[in-house]
Parts: structure tokens; C-alpha cells; sequence
């Protein structure tokens, strides 16, 4: 965890410094997910990918802003690619890192912003970057480099789209992605609806009953199972885009393209105690069939990982919304220092090493959080270490350029009394 922290310090006193690119902050993000991804990761590299808004509509000094769900509302879309292990679900480091606003897409795969285009078509760009890194190989003049894992792409409903499907197959990308319901495919011959095709399914004694595992859902103990089929994209993609600047309207089209077979992957979430259904998810996935079903739907449950990471930037002391950054530019480099101290935070979360439990003990008495003590409760979360660390690393940078009797000289002139009066024997002890 040492590299890490190192350079979360190292970033922080590059925060205000606009020569600095995003990726060149992001340079240490990526050795990182270079050095873990190999333990991390079995057979698989998982790549979540998700936006989240950020809103700044109370922050006229922005200039930059755009608008996210009407034009009242102004802030910045954030688009993130996290890298998961195959081996349990645990976050690595965030790969890609790319914030619109009106002057571009700051991107950390580019140096300087670009123009955007819709959300799905940058997927593509996105997923070439994240190809392109390497990741898994660490080659030393006397060892051979471990193989590469190929990258998986877990994605949302927001990119059930048959263009975009084509086009990811066609570029040799892997993805799992949760599909719509509505979405017409070929099965069995049959023009279905996809939930049609579901529910069929679950009817089909056996085809519904692999057991994936215990999971969690909305803080209830449940079991997920999981079934799979192959259907085919036969229909055209539907294209939506904005060709009218001034009026915003869209126009549609049609764009007629080879039927493309995927596997359709039913998961459902389903009470420990009374087997009722909770939730049901349907993935379309072009993974090879040695990826079994109860395999990509466990992917699909650990793709939250992503959504947890976000709301660790706006919690958990990051209060991103509350940042004060005047450009998307100083955001995103901000955005880059809170992302290196994610990953230290989940490193040190999972360190089970004798001199972890202290470290993490600090932290907690940092961010002033309340952990409710007791037998079997864990004594940190991952929100409180990383609000301790937000404190620890300025506090760390002030003791790098200042000395600790200088401080105190400094509080006791300006606020007389603040300090406790040190004993001669407090003294001794360093106190």
C-alpha cells in the first residue's frame, strides 16, 4: 500500500498546477491496476463502466457547466471505468476518468479535451484506451510477463443498444450488459419480446435453478440464480441524434446490419427466506460459453462496486458537489486525487496485515465518524478511512514544509490558549 499513498502525496501537490494533463495524473492509477490485476483477477479483467452527474447549480463561479437533466440544472457528467477482480468482486483502480463539460470531454486517455458525441458512441474509445493498457503484464529482464486478462465491459441498461452491440462485437470487446425487457429478438426461431423469452424460462422447470450464491439486496440476505439461452439482434439499430443544434430536435433512422446471436443470461434475486423474487436481471452477453451463466451473473451483482465508488466522491468527506474548482479542468485533476485515495482506502481495507488495524484506527479518529462498536461489527468503513484520509494527507503536507514547534508557536500567538499547556514530562514524551 506504500506506492499508493505515495501517490496520492505526490498527486495532491500537483492539484493547482494546470500544466499538469489528466493523464498524467492518471499514470499512477493505471501501474496500479498493472501491478494488482494479476492477483486480482483468475481468467477475467472487469471494467464497470457507469456516469454519474455531478450538480454545481449553485456554483455561478463554473462557467463551464452544462446542462444535465434540464437546463436549470448545470453541473458536469462524469464517466468511469473501474477495474473489478474476477476473484471476489474487489475494486482495483478506476482506468479511465472523463468529465464533460461545455468546453469538451476531459478525458485522462487524451491530452486535451475533445468534443463530445453521445454517451454510448464514446463507450467505444473508452474500451479501446482500456484494451490498450496492457494491464496484467509486469515484465522483468529475468521473468515472463504474466498474461494479459482480457477485459470484460459491465455496463448498465443505459447501453442496451443493438448498434452499439455490433459494433463492440465487431471490435472483439467483450461486454455483459443489462438488456430491456421490450428489446425484440429471434428465439427458437420466434420473433419474442426478450421478456417473453425470461419468463418462459422460469416456467421451464431447471432452467432457473442454478444457484449462484448468497448475496445481499437492499440490506436483506437473498440468493441469486441464474439460467441462460441464445437469442439473435436481428432487427435494425435505431439511431437517435441530435441534428438540429438550435431546435435540439432529434432525428431518427434505421441502420440494417448482420443478426448478431448473444447469450441471454436471466439472474434473479430471490429472498433467503421465503424464495420471492426481488429482482431480475436480464444480461446479454457475448463472453464465451466457458464463462458459465452463474459466473457472469455474479459479475453483473459486483458491477455496484462502481456505484459505491461514486458514492464515496460524494460523500464519505469528498463532498465532490461542494468543490470549489472553477474549471472542469482543475475538477478533473481533483477527481484524480480522490480516485488514487479510493484506491488506497480499498487496499488498506482488505489489508489484513497486524500493522493495517492501527493505520486504520487513525483514520477513523480522523474523520470524526462514530463506528457502532461490538462482537462481529467491523470496527471502519470505507466511507470514514477515506474521510480520515482526506485529512491525514494535508495534514502530512503542512508537516512537510512546516516544523511542528513552528505550528505550535504560530497557534499559541494567533490563539492564545488553544493548545493545552505542556508539562515538562508531557515534553519528554513528545507531547
Amino acid at each position: 500500500m506504500t506506492t499508493p499513498f505515495a501517490a496520492v502525496q505526490a498527486a495532491w501537490r500537483f492539484l493547482n498546477n494546470p500544466r499538469v494533463t489528466p493523464g498524467q495524473l492518471a499514470g499512477p492509477l493505471v501501474e496500479c491496476a498493472r501491478v494488482e490485476a494479476p492477483k486480482a483477477c483468475q481468467r477475467w479483467l472487469l471494467v464497470a463502466m457507469d456516469w454519474c452527474k455531478l450538480h454545481f447549480g449553485g456554483h455561478g463561479a463554473k462557467d463551464d457547466r452544462v446542462a444535465l437533466a434540464h437546463r436549470k440544472d448545470l453541473g458536469y457528467d462524469l464517466l468511469t471505468a473501474l477495474a473489478i477482480g474476477d476473484r471476489d468482486g474487489s475494486p482495483i483502480a478506476p482506468l479511465c476518468l472523463e468529465l464533460r463539460a461545455d468546453d469538451g470531454v476531459h478525458s485522462t486517455r487524451t491530452p486535451r479535451p475533445f468534443r463530445p458525441g453521445s454517451s454510448l458512441d464514446g463507450l467505444a474509445a473508452v474500451m479501446d484506451h482500456v484494451a490498450g493498457l496492457g494491464l496484467g503484464t509486469t515484465p522483468t529482464p529475468t521473468t515472463t510477463p504474466p498474461p494479459t486478462p482480457p477485459p470484460v465491459f459491465v455496463i448498465d441498461r443505459e447501453a442496451d443498444s443493438v448498434g452499439h452491440y455490433r459494433n463492440w462485437d465487431a471490435a472483439g470487446h467483450r461486454f455483459l450488459v443489462r438488456a430491456d425487457d421490450a428489446r425484440l429478438v429471434l428465439h427458437d426461431g420466434r420473433e419474442r419480446l426478450l421478456g417473453e423469452v425470461a419468463d418462459g424460462m422460469n416456467r421451464d422447470e431447471g432452467q432457473l435453478s442454478r444457484v449462484v450464491g448468497p448475496v445481499t439486496f437492499k440490506g436483506r440476505p437473498a440468493v441469486q440464480f441464474a439460467g441462460e439461452t441464445i437469442v439473435v439482434l436481428h432487427r435494425p439499430a435505431r439511431t437517435h441524434r441530435v441534428t438540429d443544434r438550435r431546435t435540439r430536435q432529434a432525428k431518427h433512422r434505421n441502420v440494417a446490419g448482420t443478426p448478431l446471436p448473444l447469450r441471454l443470461i436471466v439472474s434473479e434475486v430471490r429472498d433467503a427466506r421465503t424464495g420471492k423474487v426481488l429482482a431480475r436481471w436480464l444480461l446479454l452477453t457475448n463472453l464465451p460459453t466457458a464463462v458459465d451463466a452463474a459466473t457472469a451473473a455474479r459479475w453483473y451483482y459486483w458491477r455496484w462496486r462502481i456505484e459505491s465508488y461514486h458514492k464515496l466522491l460524494k460523500g464519505a468527506g469528498q463532498q465532490v458537489e461542494q468543490w470549489q474548482q472553477e474549471t472542469a479542468a482543475a475538477l478533473a485533476r481533483r477527481l484524480l486525487v480522490a480516485a488514487m485515495a479510493c484506491v488506497v482506502v480499498w487496499r488498506l481495507a482488505r489489508d489484513d496485515a497486524p500493522a493495517a488495524a492501527p493505520v486504520r484506527d487513525l483514520l477513523v479518529r480522523l474523520s470524526g465518524r462514530q463506528i457502532k462498536r461490538g462482537k462481529g461489527r467491523p470496527t471502519f468503513t470505507e466511507p470514514a478511512l477515506l474521510a480520515g484520509l482526506g485529512v491525514l494527507i494535508p495534514m502530512l503536507e503542512l508537516l512537510r514544509t512546516h516544523d511542528l514547534d513552528d505550528l505550535r508557536q504560530m497557534a499559541e500567538a494567533a490563539l492564545p490558549g488553544l493548545l493545552p499547556i505542556a508539562t515538562p514530562a508531557a515534553k519528554r514524551e513528545g507531547g
